[in-house]
């Protein structure tokens, strides 16, 4: 089942996260056949979990701590989301990369944290504007992936993965339908030689500048699984629309 996800960031309030799934609920009540997902900020967790319980949106959280417990002030571990009832949460987006300064060992150990309590995790992955122009994008992607699946190669199949280039989040300025297939297409490729049991259910979804003019263009390319937006889904309206786009 495809994936449409929504990655508020530092967005909405528990107050604004309730009128939004007020509005948003009516509007996707009969789309049925694909996958709606909600990565809200910590704070509104406790709202998502209260509005969305026996309904068919789920809701996930933006990141989490490896450790599952102890003194790591201001963070938050996965027994603290399962508890919730958060069933995804997103790894390694590039914000936290090159903002936070997450290496590709920090977000090893997440996803072997989330594997380990049941939490599918979104890994994200993308090269920057100075490596596409240097002709690097397959090599990046390649190094994330494998460093981040480092001793977790058979488990590729309980992980989605976000194909995000960095130079296209928040830019207006997306990769063409036709360079993310490509890059897409790579991914498959390099999980079926990590994993020779493999079956093919990792969702690689792209991510960056996505909205309502663009989405349905992007779902039809044959590799691409589902859709990360960020921006264009703070308007429950816009990101209905994104939903029911193909």
């Amino acid at each position: 089942m495809k994936l449409i996800s929504a990655n508020w960031k530092m967005n909405m309030t528990p107050s604004q996260t309730k009128e939004y799934l007020y509005n948003f609920l009516p509007l996707v009540e009969d789309v049925k056949d694909r996958e709606i997902l909600l990565c809200v900020p910590y704070t509104s967790l406790c709202i998502a979990s209260e509005m969305l319980k026996d309904k068919h949106v789920k809701f996930g959280a933006q990141n989490v701590h490896y450790e599952p417990k102890g003194a790591f002030t201001g963070e938050i571990s996965v027994s603290m989301l399962k508890d919730l009832g958060v069933s995804y949460v997103i790894v390694g987006h590039s914000e936290r990369r090159w903002l936070f300064g997450e290496s590709d060992e920090i977000i090893n150990k997440k996803l072997i944290a989330c594997l380990g309590s049941g939490i599918r995790p979104i890994l994200c992955v993308g090269e920057r504007q100075d490596e596409r122009e240097a002709g690097l994008t397959f090599k990046v992607i390649e190094t994330q992936v494998k460093l981040a699946l480092s001793s977790l190669e058979d488990y590729t199949d309980m992980i989605d993965i976000a194909y995000e280039p960095v130079w296209a989040i928040g830019s207006g300025n997306p990769a063409t339908p036709e360079d993310a297939q490509k890059v897409h297409r790579f991914i498959k490729e390099l999980l079926e030689s990590l994993n020779k049991n493999y079956k093919g259910t990792t969702r690689i979804l792209y991510g960056g500048s996505v909205n309502i003019h663009n989405a349905s263009e992007f779902m039809k390319m044959p590799d691409i699984d589902g859709l990360l937006v960020g921006g264009a889904s703070l308007d429950p309206e816009a990101f209905s629309q994104i939903v029911k786009s193909f």
